[in-house]
């Protein structure tokens, strides 16, 4: 079963919305992002919703003092690092901590290797100069079947939209995909009809594959 993190909640209406839809994980941003959200915010969205459903934490760069605070404040589960945190800095905040890499080309795989049994997932973005991530454009999806390589579970990013969500799951077969820009109306909000086409896209294939299977 492919997991789905709905990244980029602002809102509770959203954040409800993909619940009831079964997403795995919602995806809340601490750094400098049109989807950003201060602590308190995402702390009032998190203690409406039910259990079972994952908090994450996005950070860029934070210091790990911050990042603890905010953990506790907001009771994350999870925490994604998308700026140059060393492996021995995401070591310290784990079991939490899932490390963001945007990926260029074939060489850039390398930088992947030291993190493993450093980080709980890698994540997997495309590479824009200047950006930290939620860049919205498509990732090379054959580097990241070559990531799969490392052992590490694979999170798939960058530009996921219903037009391309099964063709993405198809080839790379990732432990889980990270959607945002694609399923969004305006920056920070998401569009029902979207979400809804997607998640629906995501779950079809998972029928299909567990009856191919039987």
């Amino acid at each position: 079963m492919v997991r789905v993190k709905v990244c980029g909640i602002t809102n509770y209406q959203d954040a409800s919305m993909a619940i009831e839809l079964g997403v795995d994980a919602l995806g809340f941003i601490f750094a400098p992002s049109p989807r950003g959200i201060t602590p308190e915010e995402a702390r009032d969205i998190i203690c409406a919703i039910p259990p079972f459903v994952q908090a994450v934490g996005v950070f860029v760069d934070e210091d790990p003092v911050t990042i603890r605070r905010i953990i506790r404040l907001c009771g994350l589960d999870l925490v994604q690092l998308h700026g140059d945190e060393s492996p021995d800095f995401c070591h310290e905040l784990m079991p939490n901590a899932i490390k963001a890499f945007r990926l260029k080309d074939e060489p850039s795989l390398s930088v992947i290797g030291p993190y493993r049994g450093r980080v709980r997932a890698i994540l997997l973005d495309t590479y824009v100069e200047g950006k930290k991530g939620g860049t919205g454009r498509a990732f090379d999806w054959n580097l990241a079947i070559k990531a799969k390589g490392f052992q590490i579970p694979t999170i798939l990013s960058g530009g996921l939209n219903p037009d391309n969500i099964a063709e993405a799951i198809s080839l790379v077969k990732p432990f889980g995909v990270d959607v945002n820009s694609g399923i969004e109306a305006a920056p920070g909000k998401k569009s029902p009809a979207l979400m809804t086409e997607l998640i629906e896209i995501v779950r079809k294939m998972e029928r299909t594959t567990n009856g191919n299977a039987q």
